[in-house]
């Protein structure tokens, strides 16, 4: 197994096209080992290397092939299992990002975590669930809780990637262009001060400074970039160009 991820373990998958969905849903985020337990339509499966279209297809290509449960799982410290009902199990239950934050943990300490995903047309088996140390429960519609097994592998391979990523939660996309620096800035409330003071827009006196405050802090609270300044700029030139005399 390799040391930094988990193995996706499908249990006894029914259609190609899932595994190979799945495999295209793991490599979408950086996970690569998948193991197979008793496949309905035997393997290797044309279907699934269909679906999983190209790169993902590797994924497929290093599959482990195994006939039962304790097979798949025999060199792993600790096994998740994904269900949509917790049964009568006394066992841990876990949102898909609380287990793999755990997984990630375990796995930082050395040890060999799996995830068992069920068959599409009835999920896990109690016998299969109780070789887990814990459970994996997404938190659903209650009255449409049954997701497609590709769905669930994407859920949990998400979260395993979210975990260790530190993409930050929002930027600012600037299309080729720079925010304004602080002096651009400044000018551009110059200009704009200036001219609505010319027109008087500044009134009555005794409200100007609280005004031109006002419009200060527009400026600085809008994320403008060096474009955006340059026709704010040109805006106010053309208008005043335009003025009748």
């Amino acid at each position: 197994m390799t040391d930094r991820q988990p193995a996706f373990i499908l249990v006894r998958p029914q259609m190609g096209e899932n595994i190979g969905a799945a495999a295209r849903a793991m490599l979408n985020f950086g996970l690569s080992h998948m193991r197979l337990i008793d496949p309905r339509d035997g393997w290797p499966n044309p279907r699934a290397v269909a679906m999983a279209s190209g790169a993902a297809g590797r994924v497929l290509d290093h599959a482990g092939v195994f006939q039962a449960v304790p097979e798949a799982i025999h060199d792993c410290a600790y096994v998740f299992a994904t269900t949509a009902r917790t049964r009568d199990l006394t066992k841990p239950v876990m949102t898909p990002e609380r287990a793999m934050e755990h997984a990630r943990a375990l796995m930082a300490s050395g040890q060999k975590v799996a995830v068992l995903f069920g068959p599409e047309r009835a999920g896990l088996e109690n016998d299969d669930l109780s070789r887990a140390n814990a459970l994996i429960s997404v938190p659903v519609n209650p009255d449409f809780p049954s997701l497609n097994l590709a769905q669930a592998v994407l859920l949990c391979a998400y979260e395993w990637r979210r975990q260790g990523d530190d993409t930050p939660p929002e930027v600012l996309a600037l299309a080729g262009t720079e925010l304004a620096t602080a002096i651009e800035i400044e000018k551009l409330g110059d200009h704009y001060e200036e001219r609505l003071d010319a027109a008087g827009f500044f009134f009555p006196e005794t409200k100007a400074e609280g005004m031109k405050l006002n419009l200060r802090n527009l400026w600085s609270r809008m994320p403008l970039t060096r474009a955006d300044v340059q026709v704010l700029h040109g805006i106010l030139r053309q208008i005043l160009r335009r003025r009748p005399d």
